[in-house]
C-alpha cells in the first residue's frame, strides 16, 4: 500500500460516507496521536485538521476513505492520515488554499487552516477524478 507508513505497520482504513463516520475518524486520530506520544496541543491540532479534511471528503468529495497510521521518517515518529475521494476535484487550488476562503459552512478552517495545523501537508487533485490530501504531525 502506498503512503508514508511505518514499515510493517499497515494503516487502518475508515470509510467516510455519512456524518457519523467523522466521529470514528476523530477517535482513530486521537488514539493514534496518544499512542505516538504527541503532546496534547499537537493531538488537538491533528484531530482538528483531520476533522476538517474528513468533512471535506464527505461534503465536497461525495464520500471516500481515510487511511490513518503511524509513520517514521528522518529519525522522527508521527501520525499520518490520507483523505481520498473520487469527487469533482478542486478546480482552483490557489483559491481553495487561500486563508479564510470557504465554499460552505464548515469549521471555517478550510484547506489552508488544516495545512497550518500539521507539519506536512500534500494535496493532489484532478478535476473530474478526485482529491487526495496527506497530512502528518511529527512528535517534537
Amino acid at each position: 500500500m502506498n503512503g508514508p507508513w511505518t514499515a510493517g505497520a499497515e494503516p487502518q482504513a475508515y470509510p467516510v460516507t455519512r456524518s457519523g463516520d467523522l466521529v470514528h475518524v476523530r477517535q482513530a486520530i486521537r488514539a493514534l496521536s496518544q499512542q505516538c506520544g504527541l503532546s496534547l496541543v499537537d493531538q488537538t491540532k491533528m484531530i482538528t485538521a483531520a476533522s476538517e479534511l474528513a468533512r471535506n471528503t464527505l461534503i465536497y468529495g461525495g464520500g471516500g476513505t481515510v487511511r490513518a497510521g503511524l509513520v517514521d521518517g528522518a529519525g522522527k515518529r508521527g501520525v499520518a492520515s490520507v483523505f481520498e475521494d473520487a469527487g469533482p476535484g478542486i478546480a482552483d487550488v490557489e483559491q481553495a488554499m487561500t486563508d479564510g476562503w470557504t465554499s460552505g459552512g464548515g469549521l471555517g478552517l478550510g484547506l489552508s487552516g488544516a495545512r497550518r495545523l500539521v507539519d506536512d501537508f500534500h494535496l493532489h487533485t484532478v478535476v473530474g477524478e478526485g482529491t487526495m490530501v496527506t497530512i502528518i504531525k511529527w512528535v517534537r
